[in-house]
């Protein structure tokens, strides 16, 4: 007797005509998320701070697909205009990606007030306004993902890192909190925490254009496609952290 095969009866979800909202979407692991997440057959709905960068990248995703807010999304008020954009133009919303974040290597002592303020404001704060911005909704339809980008940083700190991985830290608790707290509303909560990307980021701060050791980093398009395998999870499954690493970092 045949045995069956199990795993062809597995199926990861559609995300056609699901709408995503993703901050720091203009660079890096967010315009990479938009562009796979189109791909995938998703509408979303983008931030970040450069109007002429978002109107940019809306126009190669097409009207249809994507709309955007720039602004700061640190900002309460902000994140409630991305929302109402994008109850607006797509009438819901399936899932939230904070994925807006700065880091600055070095000394506690290193930088300015300013600087620090900045960092604590876009990696914490953005976090917590965009999803109390758009909980509501998602609350009422009893359905969603809301998947945080951190950093292996926020398990695993090291020195000259201790505003940066306190940052990624609060995001762990965060997400560990809100998982407790919104399961059973139907909504998931997971946390995708790279090891060191190949992006803009730190870039002046820690980093420089042209450094050899990003060869070695994760790709932006890495991260992005976990993002996407974790929002094609059957609804009846639930994870939380996911941590990536390219075969030339340490874990």
């Amino acid at each position: 007797m045949m045995a069956t095969n199990q795993s062809a009866a597995y199926k990861l979800r559609d995300l056609t005509g699901e709408v995503l909202i993703i901050t720091g979407a203009t660079s890096g692991i967010g315009q990479q998320l938009a562009y796979a997440a189109v791909d995938a057959g998703a509408k979303v709905v983008l931030n970040a701070r450069t109007k002429e960068k978002l109107d940019q990248l809306v126009k190669e995703l097409g009207d249809n697909n994507a709309t955007s807010l720039a602004g700061d999304c640190a900002d309460p008020q902000v994140t409630r205009q991305i929302v109402a954009a994008a109850l607006s133009k797509f009438g819901k919303i399936d899932a939230v990606i904070p994925n807006a974040g700065i880091g600055m290597y070095g000394s506690i002592l290193d930088y300015s007030d300013e600087q620090i303020t900045s960092m604590l404001r876009t990696n914490i704060d953005a976090t917590i306004h965009i999803i109390r911005a758009a909980l509501p909704s998602m609350i009422k339809a009893a359905t969603g993902d809301i998947v945080i980008t951190a950093s292996v940083a926020g398990f695993h700190a090291a020195a000259n890192q201790a505003i940066y991985s306190g940052t990624k830290h609060a995001q762990v608790g965060i997400a560990a909190a809100l998982d407790r707290e919104l399961r059973e509303k139907g909504i998931r909560v997971a946390l995708v925490c790279p090891a060191g990307v190949d992006t803009e980021f730190a870039m002046g701060t820690g980093r420089t254009p042209g450094m050899e050791k990003l060869a070695t980093y994760l790709r932006p398009a890495d991260v992005a496609q976990q993002i996407l395998y974790i929002l094609r999870q059957p609804k009846s499954v639930r994870t939380f952290i996911w941590t990536l690493w390219s075969m030339n970092q340490q874990s």
